[in-house]
């Protein structure tokens, strides 16, 4: 994702008022630039030489712009996570651990200034992180325990569709990987278009149930 796309996104998300209520202070787009930069800075390579990216972002921001904020400070957020889901993905950074992004009042601050720490926090499982995105952007991380997808309400990934088994697929962690198992289910499981009864999962793969899509990210 660009970052002329991360403000217009952000420019749809406020409405319209976006160049006047940000013409004299922090603009949003400048945390997405400096988000994608300390990554860029902070990483490191891991003992099997991926490149490791932090993945948790605190901003401090001054108390006029934390105003400026306050009304759509969780979809700010959103979008500077999903930023950074980006960058990892174009730069074939990995994280240890989900993506998170806090935005804090400083005081000390004065107006368009603010500051970024950025670290990696690994996850309650370690090794690379992966999620299911369903069609309304819900991400559902995916844990040491498989991530289930069927017609059961105590699936994970619950979907209400007549051709989807009430099990009818898994999303499991092997050995550093993802892998979808389809479990028997009566019409199958498709990855990228593609019927399969076990597959290892890449960045952006598609996996299909019934007539419901959803999407794997690496990231």
């Amino acid at each position: 994702m660009g970052l002329q796309q991360f403000e217009r996104r952000l420019e749809r998300l406020v409405e319209g008022v976006f160049a006047k209520a940000f013409r004299s202070s922090l603009r949003p787009v400048e945390l997405g630039r400096r988000l994608t930069r300390e990554m860029d800075l902070r990483r490191t390579v891991g003992v099997r030489g991926e490149v490791i990216s932090p993945n948790h972002f605190t901003f401090a921001v001054s108390t006029s712009d934390a105003e400026q904020f306050a009304g759509f400070e969780d979809a700010l957020t959103r979008e500077l996570e999903d930023a950074a889901r980006e960058h990892a993905r174009d730069e074939h950074y990995v994280f240890l651990g989900p993506v998170a992004v806090g935005i804090e009042k400083d005081d000390g601050l004065t107006t368009g200034q603010f500051l970024l720490a950025g670290e990696v926090r690994e996850g309650e499982t370690r090794g690379p992180v992966g999620a299911i995105v369903t069609s309304d952007g819900t991400r559902l991380p995916i844990g040491s325990d498989p991530l289930t997808i069927g017609r059961l309400p105590e699936c994970d990934v619950v979907v209400s569709d007549p051709g989807v088994s009430r099990r009818h697929a898994e999303v499991r962690r092997r050995d550093g990987t993802f892998v979808v198992v389809d479990l028997d289910s009566t019409n199958g499981t498709r990855v990228n278009g593609a019927g399969t009864r076990e597959r290892v999962l890449a960045d952006g793969d598609e996996i299909t149930v019934g007539g419901v899509a959803m999407r794997f990210e690496a990231s």
